[in-house]
C-alpha cells in the first residue's frame, strides 16, 4: 500500500486527481485509444471468424492493421496508468477493475497462443475464406474479451466511490 500511496502522491497523479479537466482529458484519451484498439482488433477478429475481408489474405490484413492496434494499445496503457495513479489506492481494491485486468490478461494469453501455435500454419489457411477452427476460436475469444474489457472498464468507473 505504501507504494500505491507514493504513486498517488506524485505530481502528475495529484494534478490529474485535483483538476477535473485534467482527469477528463486523460479519460477521453484513454477511451479514444481503447476504441481504436477495439475497432482495429475487431477487423482482424472478424477476418479470423470469416465474416469480413475474406477476399484479402489474413497476413496482409494483419500486417496493415496491427501496428495501429499496438500504437493505440500503448496510448491506452499510458493514459490508463495515469488514471490509475490518480486514485491508485481505490482502484487496487476495486473488484470490477481486477476483473477487467484479468480479462485483458486472458486476451493477451489468447493472442500469445494464436501467435505461437495457430500462426505456424498460416500458409495453409491465409487466403481461405473461412480459417480453421483454432483461428476462428482465437478470433471469437479475442472479440469477446475486448467487448468485456469495455463493459468492465465502464463498470469500474461507476463502482468508484465519489469524491
Amino acid at each position: 500500500m505504501a507504494l500505491l500511496e507514493w504513486l498517488q502522491a506524485t505530481a502528475p497523479a495529484v494534478f490529474i486527481h485535483q483538476k477535473a479537466w485534467a482527469f477528463t482529458t486523460v479519460a477521453v484519451i484513454h477511451v479514444f485509444a481503447v476504441s481504436l484498439v477495439i475497432g482495429t482488433i475487431a477487423m482482424v477478429d472478424l477476418r479470423l471468424l470469416g465474416f469480413a475481408s475474406t477476399r484479402r489474405p489474413f497476413t496482409e490484413l494483419a500486417r496493415a492493421i496491427l501496428p495501429w492496434t499496438w500504437a493505440a494499445f500503448a496510448l491506452a496503457v499510458v493514459a490508463g496508468s495515469l488514471l490509475f495513479a490518480s486514485r491508485a489506492t481505490e482502484y487496487i481494491t476495486n473488484t470490477t477493475f481486477w476483473i477487467k485486468m484479468g480479462i485483458m490478461a486472458l486476451a493477451g494469453i489468447n493472442m500469445l497462443v494464436f501467435e505461437l501455435i495457430t500462426m505456424r500454419g498460416v500458409k495453409t489457411w491465409d487466403v481461405a475464406t473461412t480459417p480453421p477452427a483454432q483461428a476462428r476460436l482465437a478470433g471469437a475469444i479475442s472479440i469477446g474479451c475486448w467487448a468485456l474489457v469495455v463493459v468492465f472498464g465502464r463498470w469500474t468507473g461507476f463502482t468508484m466511490l465519489p469524491e
